[in-house]
Formats: structure tokens, sequence, C-alpha cells
């Protein structure tokens, strides 16, 4: 059996990791070519984009896939809306896993916005220093912003548009809470952007700004296609597919 898994996040290595050299399965992950020097899952890698619809599901065919996973980031709305047309097109069982989403909880002072634009319009009324961690794609947002002075933290190193006033810190999650509260003191942050990716590698910067009493600027998810059956990690992930695999549960993991 083939399995396509569309990566680029922590939870679809961690699935191919479990995948991984389990007999009767051949495993290729899909990362977009967006991150320079992305950390590759194990076994066969591909890296760029489909071509659109028409392209993933010509892949599909030609690979003759079994099985597809959209493991993507929250953020990657469009391709998850590919991935469901083409499967579809294709016949092949298509399977969403995505990481549930952050919940505030009593002490955190969140502002939502439905976009980079509104959050954008939303932030001078919030805070003068800004930790923005909504990486470096969509930093054009911001960039008139001009009495506002922004940290900015991402993998690799924005290119403008962007603000004028702007450091750029270069790293990638997990991060430490330790870190996160020396980073708002050190750089006297007084109010947080990020987008609500969830997940544990990037949430102690919600546990700083809370106990820092700071504002954080949430931003929601972009929508995903209805009817594709959804799981909340890679466990449960490898379960559906061994269930496919050998029509019972998958194979426990030490």
């Amino acid at each position: 059996m083939r399995v396509l898994i569309l990566g680029g996040t922590t939870e679809a290595r961690r699935l191919a990791e479990l995948l991984h050299a389990t007999p009767g399965l051949a495993l290729t992950s899909s990362l977009a070519g967006r991150v320079a020097d992305p950390r590759l899952p194990p076994g066969e890698v591909r890296i760029g984009g489909f071509g659109g619809v028409e392209g993933l599901t010509a892949w599909l065919r030609e690979h003759r896939v079994d099985v597809l996973i959209d493991a993507t980031h929250p953020f990657a709305g469009t391709i998850s809306f590919h991935a469901a047309r083409a499967a579809a097109t294709a016949h092949v069982p298509l399977l969403a896993l995505r990481r549930p989403g952050w919940v505030p909880v009593a002490g955190d002072d969140w502002h939502d916005a439905g976009s980079l634009e509104e959050a954008a319009r939303l932030l001078p009324a919030l805070g003068r220093r800004v930790f923005l961690t909504t990486g470096r794609m969509g930093l054009a947002a911001f960039a008139g912003l001009d009495d506002l002075w922004f940290l900015v933290r991402s993998v690799d190193a924005p290119e403008a548009p962007h603000p004028a006033r702007m450091e750029v810190l270069l790293d990638r999650g997990p991060f430490t809470l330790d870190g996160e509260r020396d980073l708002l003191r050190r750089h006297r942050i007084d109010v947080v952007v990020t987008k609500d990716s969830g997940g544990a590698a990037t949430a102690p910067k919600l546990t700083a700004a809370r106990e820092a009493g700071l504002p954080v600027l949430v931003i929601r998810r972009p929508p995903v296609p209805e009817d594709v059956p959804v799981v909340p990690g890679p466990e449960e992930a490898a379960r559906w597919v061994g269930e496919r695999l050998h029509g019972r549960g998958f194979p426990q993991t030490g």
C-alpha cells in the first residue's frame, strides 16, 4: 500500500516515523519547499508543489497512491482544499491530521482577528512593542505601522515588504517557557501577535504573555474542507492507516 503524506509539520514527521519501514507500506512525504532547510522525515521525500488540483490528482494516479494524509499546517488552507478535490477525483481515501487549536484560560487577554490584515488594524490599540510570531510570510500586512516596533521570529529571513522598525530573530521551536519569559522581558514586549497554530512547540509564549499580563492578538484559522475525516494526532492517523493496511489496528510502537 502506498501512502502520501502532505507534511511539513511536527505531526507529519511523527506520523512518518510511525509508518516508516512498516512491511507492505510504501511511504512518501511531500513538503511545500517554503523553508530553506526543513527537518526531513524518514522515508521518501518530495519537495515542491504539485501544480494545483489537477497536478495532485495526476500524481495520485501516476504513483498509485492508496491513502492520502493531509498533515499540513493549519494555515496552509489552499492545499487542504486541493487535497480534498484531488482525493475525490482520484478515488483515494483522505484523512486530515489537524492539531487542536489553542484555548484561552483564566488570566489570558486574547483578542480575535480573522486575518493578518485585521490584526494589523487592531494592533495599534493594543501595544507599541510587538512580538510578531506569524512567520515570514504575510509581513506586508504590518508594513505600514511605522509607529510600532516589531520583533519578528521566523525560521528563515523575511523579505520586503515588512515593518520599517523591525528586529529579526531566526529560530524554530520547540521553545521553552523560561526562554519566552526572558525574550518578552529583554525586548520590553507589550503585545504578542500569533496565529492559532496549536500544538506544544510554540505554546510557551502564550503562558509567558499571560504571566506578564500582556494582550495577545490571535489570528483565527482559515476554513477547511467539510466531510473529510479528522484526527488530532499522528498516533490516531497511524491507526487509521493500519486499519487499511491490515484490516485491524496499527501495530503498537514502543
